[in-house]
């Protein structure tokens, strides 16, 4: 493979101390809460983890004495009622690390909690929250607040292989506005993740494989930003290359601990530059992001679902800009020579994914609202071919239909 030239730019490198991977979930916590000093663990877990398994029972025993309390009412794109919730059980048992086991509701939210817990938000819609967010100018420029960042640190243990947990930023929906917000902090970065391949067998194999197509997201947008770094282009293509030889063996053998925790693995790397972006610099991420926000947070369409409907159509859109890394990306795909947005959208395909938006319920009446919030997001500016108004959006969103 041909070297990529680079440009110039920084990589930054996260808050995050370690990652254990194909080790059981219970010890690697106990290990961490003892390295911490902890002594009053919060367990942020899903609802179905958490009444349908042992799963979030077994880490509670391990923990003993060290387990201070269990939420598990946190509702799919992370609301701030959801957050609130969880902020004022966390503070009333004076929670000292917070340990998220779910996907990325869950983990975003855990993250969220930690940073009520540092400024004591607890209300039902967070209003100090309001002053935290990193937005857009109406001038087009970052807006990056400074505040304290958290003391009580967290603990990722996921339960999909989205990614997120990589990343010291998350989204937070405004149920107010049905729109999703983005937050960061470098401390809201998990202090550790933990791949435990046997916690994953409850995952459904829709959300499994819809998550993989998310860490897919993260790679691709990677690849294809207007701040790639030499490191993360190395990083991400491998993780491309692993995930789509993966998932098709882990159709036709669900059940196999190995594949998983490969499939895991391959998230990880894939997500390897969301894990340098933030919004002081790094890899930023681009329009799939950016409009996939807008259809969960305002349309209702699943995070997990986002990336195959629209993917695809930003590839196509993107491509006069990125002909070069495009054509590694279809290489990574097991697809060389094939146009990397078709190489994607088959893949999308063999998995069994919704392809377009039509399938996941967004109609064309639609499309000129989606575009128009979209521009208010960070992550329309990210891509090495710049969408510079909404009838950009338009375009892509057309492609996908």
């Amino acid at each position: 493979m041909q070297p990529i030239p680079a440009a110039v730019g920084a990589h930054s490198f996260p808050a995050i101390e370690r990652v254990h991977f194909g080790r059981p979930a219970a010890e690697a916590i106990v290990t961490e809460a003892e390295r911490a000093g902890a002594r009053r663990v919060f367990i942020m877990a899903s609802r179905t983890l958490n009444t349908t398994t042992d799963v979030v029972r077994g880490i509670a025993a391990a923990l003993g004495e060290r387990h201070a309390g269990t939420f598990d009412g946190m509702p799919q794109h992370t609301t701030r009622r959801g957050v609130a919730r969880a902020a004022q059980a966390a503070q009333e048992v004076g929670a000292d690390l917070v340990v998220a086991v779910g996907g990325g509701s869950v983990i975003d939210g855990a993250k969220m909690v930690t940073l009520c817990l540092r400024h004591g938000f607890t209300d039902e819609h967070l209003q100090g929250l309001d002053a935290f967010e990193t937005k857009l100018s109406p001038e087009g420029r970052i807006v990056r607040p400074s505040f304290e960042g958290p003391q009580v640190r967290m603990v990722a243990v996921p339960s999909t292989l989205n990614g997120g947990e990589f990343n010291a930023g998350c989204l937070v929906t405004d149920e107010r506005h049905h729109h999703k917000q983005t937050f960061f902090h470098a401390h809201m970065m998990p202090r550790m993740v933990v791949l435990d391949p046997a916690l994953t067998v409850h995952t459904p194999a829709h959300l499994w494989l819809g998550s993989a197509t998310r860490a897919l997201d993260h790679a691709i947008e990677a690849l294809l930003s207007i701040s790639p770094t030499p490191l993360s282009d190395t990083v991400v293509l491998e993780g491309i290359r692993r995930m789509a030889a993966l998932l098709p063996q882990w159709q036709a053998d669900p059940g196999n601990l190995e594949l998983r925790a490969a499939c895991q693995i391959a998230s990880w790397l894939c997500s390897y530059g969301l894990s340098s972006r933030s919004v002081f610099g790094g890899v930023m991420m681009g329009p799939s992001h950016a409009i996939g926000h807008v259809l969960g947070g305002t349309c209702g369409v699943p995070h997990y679902f986002c990336t195959p409907v629209l993917m695809p159509a930003v590839l196509r859109w993107s491509a006069p800009s990125t002909a070069e890394r495009q054509r590694l990306l279809a290489e990574a795909l097991g697809r060389p020579g094939v146009p990397a947005g078709d190489a994607f959208a088959d893949l999308v395909a063999q998995l069994g994914l919704p392809g377009n938006l039509r399938a996941v319920g967004v109609q064309a009446e639609q499309f000129d609202n989606i575009a128009r919030i979209s521009m208010g997001e960070i992550f329309t500016r990210g891509n090495a071919r710049r969408i510079t108004e909404p009838a950009d959006v338009l375009e892509i969103l057309q492609l996908a239909a």
